[in-house]
């Protein structure tokens, strides 16, 4: 008998995997950082329900997708035809990939072979590791990023050798910096540009040193575009645009950022045909696509190209705003190359109080000021601030921007 307050594990404790932690799974007591944000929002709601959460930790879309894609899934709903299993994916919606990647970036890929479609970037970035990784061999994972492909790698048995972002190399990885001994076990580089969440993107000439590195080290790449279509500092760039990327690797495309497409759960990995077949493969035996009537819609969505223009348009907009607003205040920052969000040092002190990193001061800032925003201290103690708030128009963004500066502007931050 167990003493009473105390639960006895369950039979099947030490049934679970090593690599979710084995007989200690669900013992640790380690909180993840957008949990300890979601607790202190909470925290702030009830200690001051006079007061504004001011929320700038958000990091998904806040419109709804096209009325002109919503009508194309209310009509597609109720056909028949498009009851059953997708698989890996209808060739309507590969054909529209394959439009979109040729109009907007200039690449040709052929939509039987060079294009499959998938449930969200996520669960393409959760199998590609399948394809590749066995024990003992590495990942290359920029950070600060997302961590998915890295957390796949590890359940394979697999390395993650950890690339820093940091602001004097423009947010690039230092690929000189990676020791003979991991490259010569380095089966796969990820990369995300549009960078979430620094915000900086990719230069040709970036991407030729990569295909350059990957082609002599004999690694795959696989470049996560999220965010591809949110990019301010010019033209949006695919990695396939650059001659020889298409021979050592894989783009993967979402349509939840620029086509507010979020929950809808579409979009496509496009490159070498080998590639996608051995996704393709991974995939067939992971799910059975995603339903036919949302692959139609999307079709719509994927040629529409005003649909993205506008949504780009926008968080530029609120972007360029931001960058005003948090200059008023004292935050060095300047307009980033893409993304919905705002990467920008963690002031080190204010009224009085000093901060051990971001993570300290994020907490200060929602549980005292009911101003969010999330921290990363991958690489630096770093503040991502996300302008997919909720506002009804610009007069709302402009009085949010307001209530920004007059909040922060009482703090004297320290930099």
């Amino acid at each position: 008998m167990n003493a009473p307050g105390f639960a006895a594990d369950p039979w099947f404790q030490s049934l679970f995997a090593e690599r979710i932690g084995g007989a200690n799974y669900g013992k640790g007591t380690a909180i993840y950082k957008f949990e300890k944000i979601k607790r202190a929002k909470r925290a702030a709601l009830a200690a001051h329900p006079e007061r504004k959460l001011l929320d700038f930790g958000i990091g998904e879309n806040d419109a709804m997708a096209d009325e002109r894609v919503r009508q194309a899934l209310k009509v597609e709903v109720d056909k028949l035809e498009n009851r059953g299993y997708a698989d890996n994916g209808i060739q309507a919606f590969k054909d529209a990939a394959a439009r979109f990647m040729q109009r907007v970036f200039g690449v040709t890929l052929d939509p039987v072979t060079e294009i499959n479609h998938c449930i969200g970037s996520k669960p393409a970035l959760a199998m590609l590791p399948a394809c590749f990784i066995n024990p003992g061999d590495v990942t290359l994972m920029t950070v600060p990023g997302y961590p998915v492909a890295g957390t796949h790698t590890r359940y394979y048995g697999g390395v993650v050798h950890a690339l820093p972002l940091r602001e004097e190399n423009g947010f690039l990885p230092d690929l000189d910096s990676i020791p003979a001994e991991v490259l010569r076990r380095t089966k796969m580089l990820v990369l995300n540009y549009p960078n979430s969440p620094t915000g900086a993107t990719a230069t040709r000439d970036f991407y030729r040193r990569v295909i350059d590195f990957a082609l002599k080290h004999r690694i795959i790449v696989v470049q996560d575009a999220a965010h591809i279509l949110l990019t301010y500092d010019g033209e949006p760039l695919s990695f396939l645009q650059v001659e020889g990327a298409k021979e050592v690797g894989v783009e993967v495309h979402s349509l939840s950022k620029g086509h507010n497409m979020i929950g809808w759960r579409m979009g496509f990995v496009a490159g070498h045909p080998k590639l996608v077949q051995a996704f393709a493969d991974v995939k067939d035996n992971c799910d059975s696509g995603q339903f036919i009537a949302i692959q139609k819609a999307a079709c719509v969505a994927l040629d529409h190209d005003d649909i993205f223009l506008a949504t780009r348009a926008k968080y530029r907009r609120r972007l360029e705003k931001l960058v005003k607003a948090l200059a008023q205040v004292g935050f060095r920052v300047r307009m980033p190359g893409g993304t919905y969000f705002l990467y920008t040092r963690a002031p080190r002190a204010c009224a009085g109080r000093t901060f051990a990193n971001a993570e300290e001061f994020s907490q200060f800032l929602i549980t005292e000021h009911s101003v969010c925003c999330v921290p990363w201290d991958d690489a630096g103690p770093y503040l991502r601030f996300s302008v997919t708030y909720l506002a009804e128009d610009e007069q709302a963004e402009d009085a949010l921007m307001a209530e920004t500066v007059e909040r922060l502007g009482r703090l004297r931050l320290e930099f």
